[in-house]
């Protein structure tokens, strides 16, 4: 199944479903099913961002060291890719980003936003190191 790495809280916001647009500089093709990845490094500034209003909100006041880190955390759909500056067009794939939601996401001009359905957030985030873009990973038994 394909996996998208996350830095911590951003992957967190995903899973808890306060975020469904991921915003990056590159474009994907890929629809479907989609893992979120925690990255491993959880650099000072990502920390001190959890401390931000809407994000201690949308995070129930967790704290840094209670995010999981090098781990995949939710499975969720990959409907859209859209430029930033049509982020509106998700709606046809039924995304309305919110307020809040739009300061959890770089949507400077010329980026991509990639509109996610939360299907299922994974009580036990399941240990994995990640990989840059688009990466394979494959559940024991498969």
């Amino acid at each position: 199944m394909k996996v998208l790495s996350l830095t911590q809280p951003w992957a967190q916001l995903i899973a808890v479903g306060a975020k469904q647009i991921e915003t990056r500089g590159w474009y994907t093709a890929y629809r479907g099913p989609l893992l979120i990845h925690a990255a491993k490094g959880f650099p000072k500034w990502a920390k001190e961002t959890c401390e931000e209003d809407d994000f201690r909100n949308a995070l129930s006041g967790l704290l840094p060291n209670q995010l999981p880190t090098a781990a995949i955390v939710c499975r969720c759909e990959l409907l859209a890719c859209v430029r930033t500056e049509d982020v509106h067009k998700l709606r046809a794939v039924g995304i309305v980003p919110l307020v809040q939601e739009l300061k959890f996401g770089d949507y400077s001009e010329g980026r991509w936003a990639w509109g996610l359905r939360l299907v299922e957030r994974f009580v036990e985030p399941i240990p994995a190191l990640g990989k840059l873009g688009l990466w394979e990973f494959q559940f024991q038994g498969e």
